[in-house]
């Protein structure tokens, strides 16, 4: 595709221009978004599965936060392509991975935009409570996020994060990116009403003067607390585990929906204290292959963005070396030619030699595709 295929995408060079954007226009940018980043890594194999199913996640970030200012910590780290994009990396993209390019992760010494530098390590929470804690000492008005996955949430080191933040009563924002759309089913509009009332800057202010007020009928309030907890553990069933650990539950959303992402963020910015969105998101999401085998598609290599096919690899095979052997091993030419193409495709397959057992494994196969087509020692 060409830049002048593309309305918006060129146009946003920074967080900044992206806050130009009407909301409808902000939907048409995370189109275009996605199909960059589907015709990037068809030519240049990156993390694609987990990349697109942040896209409207990481606008909505970028258009509500005052970024970099604010401070956006990823967790798994090969998720902020996106991110990467929007803050001024998009012409650079094309070496993303490659020496002297852009790092696959957000890395520090590369953009101010990436606060922290992390990959798998579950580090995300930690890292933005000591931001928090650090612009609350300094008297700034700044906001920590940290955007983690449900595979890096079940680290030990995130849920540190969780109850160090939650017993200082810090003010930071966790977002859970829930891929697998699995630790909360949806319970239909009477959640999305109930998030729309506990996201309201009108009901966090009654409920906030309220429960000041009843600090001197402590009885009182222990007993409304007890019925609000109940309350939200029937309708929010994993509520329980995040509010145990003193952090404020919301949602779950939808991921993919950027104007509800917007609105919710917009409304949490004005909640002080430990907050937890929730937020369902689909890996692979708006390219149908990826989304249909999600683990192949996770970092694919090189493909044809247009059929979904996956392109292993290139043999390339010397004449020279196919009349060598032939001649070294006594047998034809035709028959070595088969063996080397044989021998290629496993290895683009995934085999190896490098070690007796694999060896074994993989001369059997050899052995098994050439008898099958009439090639005998």
């Amino acid at each position: 595709m060409t830049e002048s295929s593309y309305k918006y995408l060129y146009r946003i060079d920074s967080p900044a221009d992206l806050r130009k954007l009407s909301q409808q226009e902000l939907v048409g940018y995370c189109d275009e978004l996605r199909r960059f980043i589907i015709e990037q890594l068809a030519l240049n194999p990156g993390h694609l599965g987990s990349s697109l199913g942040v896209v409207e996640l990481t606008a909505a970030l970028h258009y509500v936060f005052d970024t970099p200012y604010d401070k956006l910590i990823w967790d798994v780290g090969h998720q902020a392509y996106a991110h990467k994009i929007i803050t001024g990396r998009r012409d650079s993209f094309r070496m993303n991975r490659k020496l002297n390019g852009l790092s696959g992760f957000p890395k520090m010494e590369e953009s101010a935009y990436d606060a922290f530098g992390g990959g798998h390590a579950s580090t995300s929470i930690s890292a933005a409570l000591g931001i928090a804690t650090a612009a609350a000492l300094r008297g700034e008005r700044r906001h920590a996020v940290a955007v983690i996955g449900d595979g890096a949430l079940t680290g030990g080191l995130a849920f540190e994060g969780l109850n160090n933040a939650g017993a200082a009563n810090t003010d930071l924002l966790v977002i859970l990116n829930d891929n697998r759309m699995a630790i909360d089913p949806n319970v239909g509009a009477l959640k999305e009403y109930l998030l729309s009332i506990s996201t309201s800057k009108r009901y966090n202010a009654v409920k906030n003067r309220a429960w000041a007020h009843m600090e001197r009928t402590p009885r009182l309030r222990r007993l409304i607390q007890k019925v609000g907890n109940a309350l939200k553990q029937g309708f929010l069933q994993q509520s329980n585990l995040f509010e145990s650990l003193r952090f404020r539950y919301f949602g779950p959303v939808d991921g993919h929906d950027v104007g509800q992402l917007t609105r919710v963020l917009q409304d949490l910015k004005e909640i002080k204290g430990p907050k937890l969105l929730h937020v369902l998101t689909v890996k692979g999401k708006g390219y149908s292959p990826a989304e249909r085998d999600q683990k192949i598609w996770h970092a694919p290599g090189v493909f044809n963005p247009e059929t979904g096919e996956l392109i292993l690899g290139d043999i390339i095979v010397s004449v020279e070396k196919v009349i060598e052997q032939a001649e070294k091993y006594g047998h034809s030419r035709e028959r070595e030619l088969a063996f080397l193409i044989a021998h290629s495709m496993l290895h683009l397959c995934g085999y190896d030699h490098m070690e007796d057992a694999e060896r074994e494994v993989m001369e059997t196969r050899q052995r098994e595709i050439l008898a099958g087509e009439g090639y005998h020692r």
